[in-house]
């Protein structure tokens, strides 16, 4: 079974892992790795300050504004495709692209408009998340072509 949060319970384990950092408190590894993100996006820390204020929060791309959990939480995903390396090679993609840009965060700002691109389009048109689009997207953000072979979809695999 998948793990699917909630929004409220994404968005609390972010102000969780936020208030443990400021009291000192041991952290977990996934812990670890949320503080390393939002340590690197100051613009938060207010509302992370403040959960019973955002916790409920709307941020609409309408009225002009970014969601920074939607945000933040796609840096969690980055980083948990990097480190797994799925899809296949997007490790070494990811160092390509820190390499080009001599900054890790950017590096994952650009994989980050990859797979919002791939979310939007899975949502917009349905039929999952296409991995060969991401891949090719990413790809593309470091002048390479597409992938001589076309990936299986995970969600194209009949149960």
């Amino acid at each position: 079974m998948l793990f699917s949060p909630s929004r409220q319970d994404a968005r609390g384990f972010f102000f969780d892992t936020w208030k443990k950092h400021q009291n000192g408190s041991v952290l977990t590894d996934l812990e670890k790795i949320v503080l390393s993100i939002l340590i690197d996006h100051p613009e938060y820390h207010s509302i992370l300050n403040h959960p019973e204020k955002y916790l409920e929060q709307e941020w609409t791309p309408e009225m002009g504004e970014t969601n920074p959990f939607l945000h933040l939480g796609l840096h969690v995903a980055i980083e948990e495709q990097r480190s797994i390396d799925q899809p296949f090679g997007i490790r070494s993609l990811y160092a390509q692209l820190a390499l080009r840009h001599g900054n890790e965060h950017r590096a994952q700002h650009e994989m980050m408009e990859c797979l919002g691109e791939m979310i939007w389009y899975a949502q917009r048109y349905g039929g999952g998340p296409d991995v060969n689009r991401y891949i090719s997207c990413v790809r593309g953000k470091l002048g390479m072509g597409e992938e001589e072979t076309p990936r299986i979809n995970p969600n194209d695999i009949p149960d």
